[in-house]
């Protein structure tokens, strides 16, 4: 009977000398992903590039929503609360994230505004200027652009995440060997054309012209608000006739309506085109941005 108690004794005091060295060595940070929030898809492309499997990753923006207009509710406040990282592009593109991250209790949460350190582009008009902001914030579409806002996400995450920091810097050199053999393709593909003009359902490609030395005309603002005046449409024709147009290309958050209308007007095709605001037809940043380029190169050939 005695022996019987001591080898249960035993087996209790080994039970709980596990359960304490368990206890006091947790998994190692290391294994435990990082919660990263995003604002957008276009955001969530550049950050799955970076941290692949290391990270989770929560988009605010619904996809097919516009994120011009999109404001977060209740669950989303929450997600940030809980989060270790929120990427978000900056520019105005985001107008919510100031009042957002000041009402939120995280002191932990590392912030990072993608677009940081660019030379951006100015808005012209005045109406837009007053509603959104100086600056157009569409840079991620733009090899350049991206590679920016790449370095950005992957800096916060090494902050965020030290212990895997070869492993971040890995996968953005890799990362932006895929944007610069992109880049050097279409750079001397856009060189051999003479024609530099192209059409758009909203004007959201002043960085990639920047990139190319191209040129946009767009059927609808920077942040895609309104129809165009008759005034303005006949603008839009004669600039079409004037260089040549062939295509009119239009985006999946953009009415085509008017898009297709000056499209027949001056004999041209209606093409798609990505904004990589929402995740479209199953194509990631790199698929999405070859299209955009092709097409665009064939327009103008």
């Amino acid at each position: 009977m005695f022996k019987k108690f001591l080898t249960l004794l035993l087996s209790i005091t080994v039970f709980f000398s596990l359960t304490a060295c368990n206890n006091n060595n947790p998994q190692p940070p290391s294994s435990k992903k990082l919660r990263v929030v995003v604002s957008f898809n276009a955001m969530k492309e550049f950050a799955y590039a970076i941290g692949k499997d290391k990270i989770t990753i929560v988009n605010m923006t619904p996809n097919g929503t516009e994120p011009h207009d999109f404001e977060p509710k209740t669950k989303d406040i929450e997600t940030l609360t809980n989060a270790d990282v929120f990427i978000y592009n900056g520019l105005s593109m985001e107008s919510w994230t100031s009042k957002t991250l000041k009402s939120i209790n995280n002191k932990n949460l590392i912030t990072v505004e993608a677009s940081n350190g660019v030379n951006a582009i100015k808005n012209t008009d005045a109406g837009e200027i007053k509603e959104h902001g100086a600056y157009d914030p569409h840079l991620w579409i733009s090899l350049k652009g991206a590679e920016l806002e790449a370095k950005n996400i992957k800096d916060a995450l090494i902050k965020a995440d030290s212990k895997n920091k070869s492993f971040y810097e890995k996968n953005y050199t890799t990362f932006r060997k895929q944007l610069d053999e992109l880049y050097n393709n279409y750079d001397q593909k856009f060189k051999t054309v003479k024609n530099k003009s192209f059409v758009t359902g909203h004007a959201a490609f002043a960085y990639l012209c920047r990139d190319f030395s191209l040129k946009q005309d767009s059927v609808e603002d920077v942040f895609a608000e309104g129809e165009p005046s008759t005034k303005r449409l006949a603008e839009l024709t004669d600039f079409c006739k004037k260089n040549k147009v062939k295509t009119v290309f239009v985006e999946d958050m953009v009415s085509p309506k008017v898009s297709k209308t000056l499209a027949k007007e001056v004999g041209a095709k209606v093409e798609k085109i990505y904004t990589i605001e929402s995740r479209e037809d199953g194509k990631d940043y790199i698929e999405s941005m070859k299209s955009n380029l092709e097409m665009i190169y064939n327009s103008l050939k």
